[in-house]
């Protein structure tokens, strides 16, 4: 297992800016930290599903399944731009987002549940993992070695995310002054829907 080059390629991989970012950034501005960091949790679980997937073939099968690879990528696309839609919702109403501090439980398994939804709503993950995984496992290797390089994947994307949850929440006192705060929202509202208009106009 090439375990350096890996993470040295992955950890460009996930640096860069996509919609689960997006939508972690959105989510550290409307309720803070613990919502953002639950966010963060639930892209990482969303992850390890599909590193599952990956690992025991049903990935493979779903990049092979036109029917359900589109289904499922317009199940995606459709998540993101009502998320965006939310966000943009919001900078243009004006209204202001609930407090870091009043952050509930509740208001975390709403993280948790955006994070795995937006993540495996995605297919274009699987087509990822099915070919990004093996590159660096040994030649002919089974389940544990493809399935070890999908864990180290998700947790450097949620020490990547999670670092970025706790950088926005603590710039929170700039960054929620109702006119930062109205085009942070109102750029990442932007962000998300175009991600979902390029989901579902994709190819595999």
């Amino acid at each position: 297992m090439e375990l350096v080059p890996f993470v040295l390629v992955s950890s460009v991989v996930i640096a860069s800016p996509g919609p689960d970012t997006a939508l972690v950034v959105r989510n550290a501005l409307v309720g803070g930290r613990r919502l953002a960091l639950a966010t963060s949790v639930g892209v990482a679980c969303g992850l390890a599903v599909w590193s599952l997937a990956a690992a025991v073939g049903v990935a493979a099968v779903l990049r092979r399944s036109e029917p359900a690879f589109t289904t499922l990528k317009l199940v995606g696309a459709l998540y993101l731009a009502w998320l965006g839609i939310q966000a943009l919702r919001m900078a243009w109403s004006g209204r202001e987002p609930e407090p870091a501090g009043a952050s509930t439980a509740a208001g975390a398994r709403r993280g948790l549940r955006q994070g795995v939804i937006s993540n495996l709503s995605n297919p274009k993950i699987a087509v990822f993992f099915t070919s990004f995984l093996p590159q660096f496992a040994p030649p002919g290797s089974g389940f544990a070695s493809l399935f070890a390089l999908g864990l180290v994947l998700c947790l450097l994307t949620l020490a990547w995310l999670s670092g970025y949850a706790v950088v926005v929440a603590r710039a929170g006192d700039v960054l929620r002054r109702p006119r930062v705060r109205r085009a942070l929202e109102s750029v990442t509202g932007a962000v998300l829907v175009a991600s979902g208009v390029r989901l579902a106009t994709s190819e595999h």
